[in-house]
């Protein structure tokens, strides 16, 4: 039988400010399976993936004292065991990692003006912004398949729910995301920035769409 989700919230509230190891055995269980998966697809090597998750959890340990102010503990460790496998591999491969969506090969090179850096970092700048007010679930969900590339199968056998589940959360994301950035009626420059945001969020919504009604037949 399936073990219920914790409290993420109140064990790190336990582990940070009482030094309770009893929570901080039961985040690590309830976290371990999923966190293995996520380094796994990145290093590909058992051993590998079992050190960066000892690593990591040795680390929030030791520094619990200084780690209040971290609301999202789920997430926090998704994003850690990322990083820490990509720091890994660009050690041992000598590789540096470049956002896709900085990728020169998908925009001209006259377009890296001044002004077209400046608007491209605000673009980003806002669209984190959004995404961190999206529900815990939903925004993992959202960054897995976002920053990870990773497909919705992937995303389901990492979290353990179902694929429809992740399309859900994807969808609700998207939603709310779209919403959010709504909200800001930006005025002038920004406004331009503020539709191209609302356009970026719905492509993806649209392309993941279609990586899963294809990734199933």
């Amino acid at each position: 039988m399936k073990v219920a989700k914790p409290d993420f919230v109140v064990l790190w509230t336990r582990i940070c400010l009482e030094d309770d190891v009893k929570s901080f055995e039961v985040l690590y269980r309830y976290l371990y399976n999923s966190l293995h998966k996520l380094a796994l697809y990145y290093v590909r090597e058992q051993d590998v993936a079992e050190d960066i998750i000892a690593e990591i959890f040795v680390r929030c340990w030791e520094n619990r004292k200084e780690s209040t102010h971290i609301q999202q503990p789920e997430s926090y460790f998704f994003v850690a065991v990322r990083n820490q496998s990509l720091k890994y591999l660009k050690k041992k491969l000598g590789t540096t990692f470049i956002d896709l969506s900085e990728n020169e090969a998908e925009h001209p090179v006259e377009a890296y003006t001044p002004e077209s850096l400046f608007e491209r970092k605000e673009l980003h700048q806002k669209l984190d912004k959004a995404i961190e007010t999206l529900p815990a679930q939903a925004k993992l969900v959202f960054r897995l398949i976002k920053e990870n590339g990773l497909k919705y199968k992937e995303v389901a056998d990492i979290l353990e729910i179902s694929p429809r589940t992740v399309q859900t959360q994807l969808f609700r994301a998207i939603a709310k995301l779209r919403l959010v950035l709504k909200s800001e009626k930006p005025s002038g420059f920004n406004a331009e920035i503020g539709e191209k945001l609302i356009s970026m969020v719905i492509l993806l919504g649209i392309i993941t769409f279609f990586k899963y009604v294809v990734g199933n037949f």
